[in-house]
Protein backbone atom coordinates (compact mmCIF):
# COMPACT_ATOMS: atom_id res chain seq x y z
CA UNK A 1 0.00 0.00 0.00
CA UNK A 2 1.48 3.34 -1.07
CA UNK A 3 2.35 5.63 1.83
CA UNK A 4 3.42 8.59 -0.27
CA UNK A 5 1.49 10.53 -2.87
CA UNK A 6 2.23 9.58 -6.47
CA UNK A 7 1.94 10.97 -9.99
CA UNK A 8 2.65 9.67 -13.48
CA UNK A 9 6.17 9.70 -14.89
CA UNK A 10 5.36 11.45 -18.19
CA UNK A 11 2.48 13.04 -20.08
CA UNK A 12 0.13 10.57 -21.77
CA UNK A 13 -2.16 11.35 -24.72
CA UNK A 14 -5.40 9.65 -25.78
CA UNK A 15 -7.77 10.10 -28.72
CA UNK A 16 -11.24 8.65 -29.03
CA UNK A 17 -14.95 9.38 -28.96
CA UNK A 18 -17.37 9.92 -26.12
CA UNK A 19 -19.66 6.91 -25.73
CA UNK A 20 -22.71 9.12 -25.18
CA UNK A 21 -21.88 12.28 -27.14
CA UNK A 22 -20.32 10.47 -30.07
CA UNK A 23 -17.92 13.41 -30.41
CA UNK A 24 -14.18 13.09 -31.01
CA UNK A 25 -12.01 14.15 -28.08
CA UNK A 26 -8.32 14.49 -27.33
CA UNK A 27 -7.14 14.08 -23.76
CA UNK A 28 -3.70 14.41 -22.19
CA UNK A 29 -2.72 13.39 -18.67
CA UNK A 30 0.13 15.42 -17.17
CA UNK A 31 2.22 14.81 -14.04
CA UNK A 32 1.18 17.13 -11.20
CA UNK A 33 2.64 18.36 -7.93
CA UNK A 34 1.80 16.72 -4.62
CA UNK A 35 -1.48 18.01 -3.24
CA UNK A 36 -2.97 18.72 -6.68
CA UNK A 37 -5.37 15.79 -6.77
CA UNK A 38 -7.12 14.87 -10.02
CA UNK A 39 -8.09 18.04 -11.90
CA UNK A 40 -9.64 18.42 -15.35
CA UNK A 41 -8.62 21.39 -17.50
CA UNK A 42 -11.20 22.21 -20.16
CA UNK A 43 -10.29 24.53 -23.00
CA UNK A 44 -13.12 27.01 -23.65
CA UNK A 45 -13.95 28.69 -26.99
CA UNK A 46 -12.21 31.90 -25.89
CA UNK A 47 -9.08 30.02 -24.85
CA UNK A 48 -9.92 30.31 -21.16
CA UNK A 49 -9.20 27.12 -19.22
CA UNK A 50 -11.83 25.93 -16.78
CA UNK A 51 -10.64 23.73 -13.90
CA UNK A 52 -12.89 21.04 -12.44
CA UNK A 53 -11.66 18.94 -9.52
CA UNK A 54 -12.66 15.28 -9.59
CA UNK A 55 -14.34 15.20 -6.17
CA UNK A 56 -17.77 14.13 -5.00
CA UNK A 57 -18.89 17.71 -4.28
CA UNK A 58 -18.61 18.44 -8.03
CA UNK A 59 -20.78 15.53 -9.22
CA UNK A 60 -23.68 16.99 -11.19
CA UNK A 61 -25.22 13.88 -12.75
CA UNK A 62 -25.20 10.11 -12.34
CA UNK A 63 -27.61 9.24 -15.16
CA UNK A 64 -25.93 6.40 -17.12
CA UNK A 65 -22.49 7.86 -16.26
CA UNK A 66 -20.77 10.01 -13.66
CA UNK A 67 -20.42 13.69 -14.55
CA UNK A 68 -18.51 16.44 -12.74
CA UNK A 69 -19.00 20.14 -13.40
CA UNK A 70 -21.93 22.46 -13.94
CA UNK A 71 -25.26 21.24 -15.36
CA UNK A 72 -25.57 23.01 -18.70
CA UNK A 73 -22.09 24.51 -18.25
CA UNK A 74 -18.48 23.28 -18.30
CA UNK A 75 -18.43 19.62 -17.32
CA UNK A 76 -16.71 16.29 -17.92
CA UNK A 77 -18.85 13.21 -18.47
CA UNK A 78 -18.22 9.47 -18.18
CA UNK A 79 -15.21 9.89 -15.91
CA UNK A 80 -15.57 6.57 -14.08
CA UNK A 81 -13.31 4.37 -16.23
CA UNK A 82 -10.40 6.82 -16.08
CA UNK A 83 -10.95 7.53 -12.38
CA UNK A 84 -10.96 3.79 -11.64
CA UNK A 85 -7.62 3.37 -13.40
CA UNK A 86 -6.02 6.30 -11.55
CA UNK A 87 -7.37 5.11 -8.20
CA UNK A 88 -6.39 1.48 -8.69
CA UNK A 89 -2.92 2.31 -9.99
CA UNK A 90 -2.27 4.55 -6.95
CA UNK A 91 -2.03 7.82 -8.88
CA UNK A 92 -2.98 10.72 -6.62
CA UNK A 93 -2.01 13.80 -8.62
CA UNK A 94 -2.63 14.45 -12.30
CA UNK A 95 -3.85 17.30 -14.50
CA UNK A 96 -6.07 16.17 -17.38
CA UNK A 97 -6.30 18.48 -20.40
CA UNK A 98 -9.32 17.96 -22.65
CA UNK A 99 -10.73 19.59 -25.76
CA UNK A 100 -14.19 18.07 -25.21
CA UNK A 101 -16.68 17.34 -22.47
CA UNK A 102 -16.53 13.54 -22.27
CA UNK A 103 -13.72 11.09 -21.53
CA UNK A 104 -12.91 8.96 -24.60
CA UNK A 105 -14.48 5.55 -24.18
CA UNK A 106 -11.54 3.70 -25.80
CA UNK A 107 -12.64 0.03 -25.90
CA UNK A 108 -15.20 0.39 -23.12
CA UNK A 109 -13.07 -0.28 -20.06
CA UNK A 110 -9.94 0.92 -18.23
CA UNK A 111 -7.29 -1.24 -19.86
CA UNK A 112 -5.86 1.40 -22.23
CA UNK A 113 -5.45 3.85 -19.34
CA UNK A 114 -3.73 1.25 -17.13
CA UNK A 115 -1.40 0.16 -19.92
CA UNK A 116 -0.38 3.76 -20.71
CA UNK A 117 0.26 4.56 -17.03
CA UNK A 118 2.43 1.48 -16.63
CA UNK A 119 4.46 2.51 -19.68
CA UNK A 120 4.86 6.09 -18.39
CA UNK A 121 5.74 4.88 -14.90
CA UNK A 122 4.46 5.92 -11.48
CA UNK A 123 6.57 8.41 -9.51
CA UNK A 124 6.59 8.74 -5.72
CA UNK A 125 6.38 12.21 -4.20
CA UNK A 126 7.83 13.25 -0.85
CA UNK A 127 4.47 13.99 0.74
CA UNK A 128 2.47 11.55 2.86
CA UNK A 129 -0.71 10.21 1.36
CA UNK A 130 -3.94 10.69 3.30
CA UNK A 131 -6.59 8.00 3.63
CA UNK A 132 -10.24 7.96 4.60
CA UNK A 133 -10.57 5.16 7.16
CA UNK A 134 -14.11 3.86 7.73
CA UNK A 135 -14.87 3.66 11.45
CA UNK A 136 -18.39 2.26 11.46
CA UNK A 137 -20.93 0.92 8.94
CA UNK A 138 -22.80 3.37 6.73
CA UNK A 139 -25.63 2.13 4.49
CA UNK A 140 -27.98 3.68 1.95
CA UNK A 141 -30.90 1.99 0.22
CA UNK A 142 -32.79 2.76 -2.98
CA UNK A 143 -35.67 0.51 -3.89
CA UNK A 144 -34.35 -3.03 -3.71
CA UNK A 145 -30.74 -1.90 -4.00
CA UNK A 146 -28.24 -0.92 -1.32
CA UNK A 147 -24.69 0.34 -0.90
CA UNK A 148 -22.73 0.22 2.33
CA UNK A 149 -19.29 0.90 3.77
CA UNK A 150 -17.82 -1.27 6.53
CA UNK A 151 -14.50 -1.07 8.40
CA UNK A 152 -11.79 -3.15 6.73
CA UNK A 153 -8.00 -3.26 6.87
CA UNK A 154 -7.46 -2.35 3.23
CA UNK A 155 -9.54 -1.24 0.26
CA UNK A 156 -12.09 -3.90 -0.60
CA UNK A 157 -15.04 -4.17 -2.98
CA UNK A 158 -17.92 -6.66 -2.76
CA UNK A 159 -20.27 -6.11 -5.69
CA UNK A 160 -23.44 -8.06 -6.52
CA UNK A 161 -25.75 -7.63 -9.49
CA UNK A 162 -29.06 -9.28 -10.35
CA UNK A 163 -30.58 -8.88 -13.82
CA UNK A 164 -33.67 -10.53 -15.26
CA UNK A 165 -31.71 -11.18 -18.46
CA UNK A 166 -30.62 -14.77 -18.84
CA UNK A 167 -27.31 -13.56 -20.26
CA UNK A 168 -26.44 -11.96 -16.90
CA UNK A 169 -28.56 -13.23 -14.01
CA UNK A 170 -27.07 -12.90 -10.54
CA UNK A 171 -23.31 -12.42 -10.30
CA UNK A 172 -20.89 -11.33 -7.58
CA UNK A 173 -17.28 -10.26 -7.35
CA UNK A 174 -15.19 -9.60 -4.25
CA UNK A 175 -11.58 -8.66 -3.72
CA UNK A 176 -9.08 -6.31 -2.09
CA UNK A 177 -7.96 -3.62 -4.52
CA UNK A 178 -4.33 -3.59 -5.66
CA UNK A 179 -2.81 -2.44 -8.96
CA UNK A 180 -2.18 -6.05 -9.99
CA UNK A 181 -5.70 -7.19 -9.08
CA UNK A 182 -7.25 -4.33 -11.03
CA UNK A 183 -5.05 -4.84 -14.07
CA UNK A 184 -5.59 -8.60 -14.26
CA UNK A 185 -9.15 -9.06 -13.01
CA UNK A 186 -11.08 -5.82 -13.60
CA UNK A 187 -9.51 -3.42 -16.10
CA UNK A 188 -10.62 -5.25 -19.28
CA UNK A 189 -14.30 -5.60 -18.29
CA UNK A 190 -16.36 -3.52 -20.73
CA UNK A 191 -19.47 -1.45 -20.34
CA UNK A 192 -22.62 -3.22 -21.49
CA UNK A 193 -26.17 -2.61 -22.63
CA UNK A 194 -29.24 -4.11 -24.25
CA UNK A 195 -30.13 -3.82 -27.92
CA UNK A 196 -33.77 -3.19 -26.95
CA UNK A 197 -32.71 0.08 -25.24
CA UNK A 198 -30.72 1.52 -28.14
CA UNK A 199 -33.44 3.58 -29.81
CA UNK A 200 -34.58 5.05 -26.49
CA UNK A 201 -31.01 6.01 -25.61
CA UNK A 202 -30.41 7.59 -29.01
CA UNK A 203 -33.61 9.61 -28.70
CA UNK A 204 -32.44 10.99 -25.34
CA UNK A 205 -29.02 11.94 -26.72
CA UNK A 206 -27.13 9.02 -25.17
CA UNK A 207 -25.03 6.13 -26.54
CA UNK A 208 -24.32 8.06 -29.76
CA UNK A 209 -20.74 6.76 -29.74
CA UNK A 210 -21.55 3.24 -28.60
CA UNK A 211 -20.57 0.31 -30.84
CA UNK A 212 -19.53 -3.31 -30.66
CA UNK A 213 -15.96 -2.00 -30.47
CA UNK A 214 -16.54 -0.43 -27.04
CA UNK A 215 -19.61 -2.11 -25.51
CA UNK A 216 -20.92 -5.58 -24.78
CA UNK A 217 -24.37 -5.73 -26.39
CA UNK A 218 -27.08 -8.17 -25.36
CA UNK A 219 -29.70 -9.03 -27.99
CA UNK A 220 -33.41 -9.56 -27.54
CA UNK A 221 -32.81 -13.32 -27.35
CA UNK A 222 -30.33 -12.88 -24.44
CA UNK A 223 -27.46 -13.62 -26.82
CA UNK A 224 -24.15 -11.71 -26.70
CA UNK A 225 -23.97 -9.97 -30.09
CA UNK A 226 -20.25 -9.15 -30.00
CA UNK A 227 -18.38 -11.54 -32.34
CA UNK A 228 -15.64 -12.19 -29.77
CA UNK A 229 -18.05 -12.89 -26.92
CA UNK A 230 -17.11 -12.03 -23.35
CA UNK A 231 -13.63 -11.37 -21.95
CA UNK A 232 -14.57 -12.89 -18.60
CA UNK A 233 -17.48 -15.26 -18.00
CA UNK A 234 -18.73 -12.78 -15.38
CA UNK A 235 -17.66 -9.64 -17.26
CA UNK A 236 -20.86 -7.81 -16.28
CA UNK A 237 -20.24 -7.79 -12.52
CA UNK A 238 -16.57 -7.07 -13.07
CA UNK A 239 -17.51 -3.96 -15.03
CA UNK A 240 -19.90 -2.91 -12.26
CA UNK A 241 -16.96 -3.32 -9.87
CA UNK A 242 -14.86 -1.12 -12.17
CA UNK A 243 -17.58 1.54 -12.07
CA UNK A 244 -17.79 1.35 -8.27
CA UNK A 245 -14.02 1.83 -7.99
CA UNK A 246 -14.18 4.87 -10.27
CA UNK A 247 -17.07 6.40 -8.34
CA UNK A 248 -15.35 5.82 -4.98
CA UNK A 249 -12.26 7.60 -6.32
CA UNK A 250 -14.22 10.84 -6.02
CA UNK A 251 -13.60 10.78 -2.26
CA UNK A 252 -10.33 12.45 -3.22
CA UNK A 253 -8.30 9.97 -1.15
CA UNK A 254 -8.01 6.19 -0.90
CA UNK A 255 -10.71 4.71 1.34
CA UNK A 256 -9.62 2.15 3.92
CA UNK A 257 -12.77 0.09 4.21
CA UNK A 258 -15.04 -2.31 2.35
CA UNK A 259 -17.66 -1.07 -0.11
CA UNK A 260 -20.49 -3.55 -0.67
CA UNK A 261 -23.31 -2.93 -3.10
CA UNK A 262 -26.27 -4.95 -4.36
CA UNK A 263 -27.89 -3.97 -7.67
CA UNK A 264 -25.98 -0.71 -7.53
CA UNK A 265 -25.05 1.88 -10.13
CA UNK A 266 -23.56 5.35 -10.36
CA UNK A 267 -26.38 7.01 -8.43
CA UNK A 268 -26.25 4.55 -5.55
CA UNK A 269 -22.45 4.70 -5.45
CA UNK A 270 -22.61 8.50 -5.22
CA UNK A 271 -25.27 8.37 -2.50
CA UNK A 272 -23.22 5.95 -0.40
CA UNK A 273 -20.06 8.05 -0.70
CA UNK A 274 -21.97 11.21 0.14
CA UNK A 275 -23.46 9.51 3.22
CA UNK A 276 -20.01 8.44 4.40
CA UNK A 277 -18.35 11.83 3.91
CA UNK A 278 -21.31 13.68 5.44
CA UNK A 279 -20.93 11.88 8.77
CA UNK A 280 -17.68 12.81 10.59
CA UNK A 281 -18.34 10.05 13.12
CA UNK A 282 -18.17 7.41 10.39
CA UNK A 283 -14.61 8.01 9.24
CA UNK A 284 -11.30 9.62 10.08
CA UNK A 285 -8.45 11.00 7.98
CA UNK A 286 -5.19 9.10 8.55
CA UNK A 287 -1.66 9.02 7.20
CA UNK A 288 0.60 5.98 6.99
CA UNK A 289 4.06 7.16 8.12
CA UNK A 290 6.51 7.28 5.24
CA UNK A 291 9.14 4.53 5.40
CA UNK A 292 12.61 5.59 6.47
CA UNK A 293 14.07 2.07 6.62
CA UNK A 294 13.18 -1.60 6.92
CA UNK A 295 10.94 -2.51 9.84
CA UNK A 296 9.85 -5.88 11.15
CA UNK A 297 6.25 -4.76 11.54
CA UNK A 298 4.13 -2.16 9.70
CA UNK A 299 3.78 1.21 11.40
CA UNK A 300 0.29 2.17 12.58
CA UNK A 301 -1.73 4.80 10.78
CA UNK A 302 -1.71 8.25 12.33
CA UNK A 303 -5.01 10.13 12.65
CA UNK A 304 -5.06 13.64 11.21
CA UNK A 305 -7.52 16.23 12.51
CA UNK A 306 -9.85 17.14 9.66
CA UNK A 307 -13.41 18.40 9.23
CA UNK A 308 -15.97 16.60 7.08
CA UNK A 309 -15.16 16.67 3.35
CA UNK A 310 -11.47 17.34 3.82
CA UNK A 311 -11.13 13.95 2.16
CA UNK A 312 -12.03 15.67 -1.10
CA UNK A 313 -8.54 17.09 -1.37
CA UNK A 314 -5.22 15.55 -0.50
Amino acid sequence: MARQQQTIGASIGFRGVGVHSGEAVEMTLHPADAGTGVVFHLAGPSGRVREIAAVSANVSSTDLATVVGEPGGPHVATIEHLMAALYAMDVDNVVIEMDGGEIPIMDGCSHAFVQAMEEAGIVQQRVARRYVRVLRPIRVEMGGAFGEYRPHDGTRFEIEIDFASGAIGRQSFAGDLTPAMFRDEISRARTFGFMKDVERLWASGHALGSSLENSVVIGDDDRIINPGGLRYKDEFVRHKTLDAIGDQALAGARILGCYHSYRGGHRLNAMALQALLSDPTAYEIVELPMRTGTRARPEPAVAVAAPAYEAQKL
